[in-house]
C-alpha cells in the first residue's frame, strides 16, 4: 500500500509540473508569436489638423494588421525635398512601408525614380505612378473636378464670373482638380479668374474687390485650406456674402462641414478619407509580406450638399467612428 501511495503521489506531482510548463512556458507547446509591422505615412501638410477620417482608417487597418504606426508632417508644407530626406531617414531607420502623399506629385515621382527605396512605398492623394511605387490609392482628380464644374453650372447664373481660389497649384492634385473644373465649365459663358492664394494673402483681396465695386461672383476653393479660409471670409463680413452667393470648396473636416451645414458654403467635393487610410494600411502590410497587391486603387469621388449631410449613405463617410 505505502508503494502504491508514493506512486500516485509521484504521478499527481508529474501532472502538477507538466500543467505548470504547459501554462506557464512554451517549452511543450510554442505560442505563434504576432508579427508587428512598421508603417510611417508622410503626408504633405505641416499639421494633420485636416487628416481626421483619413487617420482613423489607419489607425482602424493598423489595429486589424497588428501595424505600429509613424504618421510625419513636414516642417514646410509641401515641400517635395524634405519629404523625400524624410523618406530616406524612415526606411534606413527599418520601417517596413511608407505610405506617401506626395506635396507636388510629379517632383515626388521623379525624385523617387530616381533612387530605388528599400521599403515598399505606397502613394496616396494622387494616381501619378512611379515604377518604384508599390501600390497607388487615390481619386481621379480630374473627373472629381468635373463634377464641381457641373454642380458650378447648374447652380450659377449664365455669365456670372467664378472666382478660383488654390493655396498652389503645384500642390497636391489642385491642377487636376482645375482642369476638371475648367472642362466642365467649358463653353457655359462663365468668365473664370484664378487667384494662387499662398497663405490666404490673395484670398481676402479677391473677394474684397467684388463687395467694394458691387459685383456678385461664385467662388470655388481647390484645397481645403482655402475653402476654410473663404468661408470664414463670408461668415465674418456681411458685404462679402453679398458679393459671394456660391461658394464651392473642397475637403470634409468638422469646421468645414459645419460651415456647409450653416449654408456659408454650397457643396463640397469629398471622398471616402476613411477608407483611403484605411487601404493604404491593407497595401502597405501586403506588400511587407510580399503579397501581391492592387497597383492602383481608385476611390469615388462625391460632391455633397447641405441636405446630404444627414443621408446615411454619407453619414458614416463624413463622420467615421475608428
Amino acid at each position: 500500500m505505502l508503494k502504491r501511495e508514493r506512486l500516485l503521489w509521484a504521478l499527481f506531482a508529474g501532472i502538477l509540473v507538466f500543467l505548470y510548463l504547459l501554462s506557464s512556458t512554451d517549452l511543450i507547446i510554442k505560442e505563434k508569436k504576432t508579427e508587428v509591422y512598421t508603417v510611417s505615412v508622410i503626408i504633405s501638410d505641416t499639421s494633420d489638423e485636416m487628416y481626421g477620417s483619413f487617420k482613423k482608417g489607419v489607425e482602424q487597418a493598423a489595429a486589424e494588421y497588428n501595424v505600429d504606426i509613424r504618421f510625419i508632417t513636414l516642417y514646410e508644407k509641401g515641400d517635395s525635398a524634405q519629404q523625400m530626406e524624410f523618406l530616406r531617414r524612415e526606411i534606413d531607420d527599418g520601417t517596413g512601408a511608407v505610405i506617401l502623399e506626395p506635396a507636388n506629385p510629379r517632383e515626388c515621382m521623379a525624385l523617387l525614380d530616381a533612387f530605388p527605396p528599400a521599403s515598399p512605398v505606397i502613394v496616396t492623394g494622387s494616381l501619378l505612378h512611379s515604377e518604384r511605387a508599390a501600390a497607388c490609392v487615390g481619386v481621379d482628380a480630374s473627373l472629381a473636378g468635373r463634377r464641381l464644374g457641373e454642380a458650378v453650372c447648374r447652380d450659377s447664373i449664365p455669365g456670372l464670373p467664378v472666382l478660383v481660389l488654390a493655396e498652389d497649384m503645384d500642390y497636391g492634385n489642385v491642377q487636376e482638380l482645375y482642369d476638371g473644373l475648367m472642362s466642365a465649365m467649358d463653353g457655359q459663358n462663365h468668365e473664370t479668374r484664378l487667384y494662387e492664394t499662398l497663405n490666404g494673402e490673395h484670398m481676402e483681396e479677391a473677394v474684397g474687390a467684388l463687395a467694394e465695386q458691387g459685383e456678385r461672383a461664385a467662388v470655388v476653393a481647390l484645397d481645403p485650406s482655402s475653402t476654410r479660409e473663404a468661408a470664414r471670409l463670408l461668415e465674418e463680413d456681411p458685404d462679402y456674402r453679398k458679393a459671394v452667393p456660391w461658394l464651392y470648396g473642397t475637403g470634409a473636416t468638422p469646421v468645414l462641414l459645419n460651415y456647409l451645414d450653416q449654408g456659408t458654403i454650397r457643396g463640397l467635393l469629398t471622398s471616402n478619407a476613411f477608407d483611403n487610410g484605411y487601404l493604404c494600411v491593407e497595401q502597405a502590410v501586403g506588400a511587407i509580406r510580399r503579397q501581391t497587391v492592387e497597383t492602383e486603387i481608385a476611390l469615388d469621388s462625391y460632391y455633397i450638399e447641405k441636405e446630404a449631410l444627414r443621408d446615411r449613405q454619407y453619414e458614416k463617410m463624413l463622420y467615421p467612428m475608428s
